[in-house]
């Protein structure tokens, strides 16, 4: 157990998701595995939160925001980023992953995972991504 609590320790991890219950069960995913959580709830100051605060190892976007925000156009805006142009970005979506797929890759998505998620493959999955191992999980093939 206690390689499993470290594989995300002292990762700071920023997830832009707006449904409450989703990121609950990230962040407690997240958390168990030793990351550190912070969050932005629409996705309008997600850009705001990241500038000036310490530099996160990875990205978490929800690609269906509310308010006409998608996270595809918030992946261009932080890219333009200097300090987040190479951290790892991955898209997490409910969206159809055959159209998400792949466009996220074209974008320079590190990673797309289907919603629902799997609680015990994502802290995985995501260090996976964080150590430059890109992950492309549509969710079909999952017990």
């Amino acid at each position: 157990m206690a390689t499993t609590t470290m594989l995300l320790k002292d990762r700071h991890i920023f997830i832009v998701e707006d449904n409450p219950q989703n990121r609950v069960v990230f962040q407690l995913a997240l958390i168990r595995h030793g990351a550190q959580v912070a969050f932005d709830r629409w996705g309008r100051d997600a850009v705001f939160r990241l500038r000036g605060t310490h530099r996160y190892d990875l990205i978490i976007l929800d690609l269906m925001l509310v308010g006409g925000i998608s996270g595809f156009d918030l992946h261009d805006e932080i890219r333009a980023m200097p300090e987040y142009a190479a951290v790892p970005i991955v898209a997490v979506s409910a969206m159809e992953p055959a159209v998400a797929l792949p466009k996220a890759r074209a974008q320079g998505f590190a990673g797309f995972i289907a919603k629902p998620i799997d609680v015990q493959h994502f802290p995985r999955q995501l260090a996976s991504i964080i150590e430059g191992q890109p992950i492309w999980d549509a969710g079909h093939n999952r017990s």
